[in-house]
């Protein structure tokens, strides 16, 4: 600012030492005006020259005033007009080698040692049902003793569960019973057995003779089932043979990829006459599944009463058969073995009356139950059949007695499977 306001009055005194052309206007007032505007800025220039170099601030070096004009700035940026630009190098960072895990620091009092936990789950669900069948509720934990191969176990999950049920009907269904009673005994229990379920419920029909026929697959429309029922009709059976083995064996294969609880209802006569799968490897189908209970509706108890009361029995089987009435009390027992395993129940009506009481109570005992779970004190491995009992016990270990509201004492019977199959190493 002081070098051109120095600049300016030479410039003026320049042009006024000039030869001047006054004119008549004003030849008395130019000379004068020009040096007193002269005058004032010879005054003024050097208070303003100091006041500009008070208020600049004192120059600081900067690093880049000790390195050459073009060398990089030290922050590793390019040089600028006004100085070094700073940017941040990157630091060279070595590159990074997989390490193995340390092996942690030994504690002094303390040995070395590995782990491996390879424990299983199992699941029991427990129906306590009174002399009439019907479900008793609201027992406690502590209650429940569970054993598996006669060693005590500790129940780590215990509940009272309502919920709804998935099912196959497995029904018998084929030309060799007389008078067509068991076909017509078959329909009307599915027909029952239709009739007690809620929309929630999936279900699926199943009927055999020499093989077995998907009627329908798994639904939730009651119509669907009925309809399916309403197809069998007595006398259009395809064939005389009962393979009751193949059709359970069969259907338990359908249900292992099922998630969830499962339940067979199974009507039959109980007598098999053809199968493929013999008993031991029906039975050994049947300890290996798992979450599947089965319940056996018998089918012809009346006609069988009949004949043997009036000595009609060989009429009812083959003339190949030596002892039909041995047969059909076998095929009984088989169902008795099966149903016992897998914590279900055998019923055996004798009037039609009966069939909507024997349903009614399946629904109730499937429906309600107590979930428990346990991890057993064996954990190997090996595959064995491990057998389970449940009891009800009070504090003292004794079994337990409950009481109605009259005090009398209540029987009660605790419906639970028999065992499990252990996994195999390679499962």
């Amino acid at each position: 600012m002081y070098k051109l306001i120095k600049r300016q009055c030479e410039m003026l005194l320049i042009h006024t030492a000039q030869p001047l052309r006054i004119s008549k206007g004003n030849a008395c007032l130019r000379l004068p005006a020009a040096l007193a505007l002269i005058a004032i800025l010879w005054l003024v220039a050097p208070m303003m020259h100091a006041q500009s170099q008070q208020n600049q601030p004192t120059p600081t070096p900067t690093p880049s005033a000790q390195q050459p004009t073009n060398a990089p700035a030290e922050a590793g940026g390019p040089q600028g007009d006004i100085g070094p630009i700073a940017v941040p190098k990157k630091k060279e960072e070595a590159p990074k080698k997989d390490e193995a895990p340390k092996t942690p620091k030994k504690v002094e009092g303390l040995d070395n040692f590995s782990m491996r936990v390879a424990s299983q789950l199992v699941t029991v669900d427990v129906g306590v049902l009174g002399k009439d069948g019907g479900f008793i509720p609201g027992l406690k934990k502590e209650y429940f003793r569970v054993t598996e191969d006669n060693v005590p176990q500790t129940i780590t999950s215990f509940s009272q569960i309502q919920a709804p049920i998935t099912a196959v009907l497995l029904v018998e269904f084929s030309n060799n019973q007389y008078f067509y009673s068991f076909q017509i005994d078959s329909i009307k229990s599915a027909y029952v057995f239709s009739q007690t379920l809620k929309k929630e419920d999936w279900i699926a029909m199943i009927s055999f003779d020499l093989k077995a026929h998907i009627l329908e697959d798994f639904t939730q429309d009651k119509r669907a089932i009925l309809g399916a029922v309403g197809s069998l009709q007595p006398g259009m059976a395809m064939s005389q043979e009962t393979n009751v083995f193949d059709a359970l064996y069969d259907t338990i294969d359908r249900l292992e990829n099922v998630e969830g609880r499962k339940y067979i209802v199974l009507i039959t006569a109980g007598r098999d006459s053809f199968s493929k799968h013999t008993l031991d490897q029906t039975l050994k189908k049947v300890q290996a599944s798992k979450d599947i209970a089965i319940y056996v509706v018998a089918t012809g108890k009346s006609l069988l009463n009949y004949a043997q009361t009036h000595g009609l029995m060989r009429y009812l089987c083959p003339i190949t058969e030596f002892n039909c009435e041995m047969t059909f009390l076998q095929g009984d027992n088989q169902m008795k073995a099966i149903t016992k395993m897998t914590g279900g129940r055998f019923y055996e009506p004798i009037f039609d009356g009966q069939l909507r009481e024997i349903f009614a109570d399946i629904g109730q005992t499937i429906r309600n139950q107590y979930a428990i779970a346990y991890h057993p004190t064996n954990s190997a491995q090996d595959g064995p059949f491990r057998k389970i009992k449940v009891e009800l016990v009070d504090e003292t270990g004794h079994p337990l007695k409950m009481k109605d509201e009259k005090g009398k004492e209540i029987k009660y019977q605790i419906v639970a499977r028999d065992g499990y199959k252990a996994k195999q190493q390679v499962e």
